[in-house]
């Protein structure tokens, strides 16, 4: 990959968003980049499962979960489901879990923190819609880049 995300800041100044710096990396890649796809799921996994089994064509998933700790949101079985239809990786405004073998695959993810706590399945939530990150403002085909220095999201105009 040809970019960082500190050269993508410099490049475009204040038209980079970037999000918040307490989002850490639990994936086995730590460089990607692609379309956002967005779903918002506060403690309710359900859109985000049915989500990471569509064509994933390279994009990248942004989850609005609330910044809850409450539950993960994601773990092994959705990362498979993910790995398996193309996604690139996934920036979660919540938790994870299954950490060790997150560690191990070959997917970006990056997210608040970790929790042994599954989530509720019951159908709350909805997919393409803007979401806020940390209060930072995300829409569906935005382009979002994520590297060991953070993760930054763009108008699909200015790449």
């Amino acid at each position: 990959m040809d970019w960082s995300t500190c050269d993508l800041s410099d490049e475009h100044g204040d038209a980079v968003r970037v999000l918040p710096t307490s989002l850490r990396h639990f994936g086995g890649i730590q460089r990607f980049s692609g379309e956002v796809a967005t779903v918002r799921c506060p403690d309710d996994n359900t859109f985000l499962r049915e989500l990471a089994n569509s064509d994933g064509k390279g994009r990248v998933i942004l989850v609005d979960g609330g910044g809850s700790t409450r539950c993960a949101l994601f773990g092994d079985k959705i990362a498979a489901e993910a790995i398996e239809h193309g996604w690139a990786g996934l920036v979660i405004w919540g938790c994870v879990r299954d950490t060790a073998t997150l560690a191990e695959l070959d997917l970006g993810v990056v997210a608040l923190g970790a929790t042994p706590r599954r989530s509720r399945k019951d159908g709350d939530g909805e997919t393409g819609t803007p979401v806020l990150i940390g209060g930072v403002g995300c829409r569906p085909g935005d382009m979002l880049y994520a590297d060991e220095d953070g993760v930054v999201v763009l108008d699909p105009s200015l790449v």
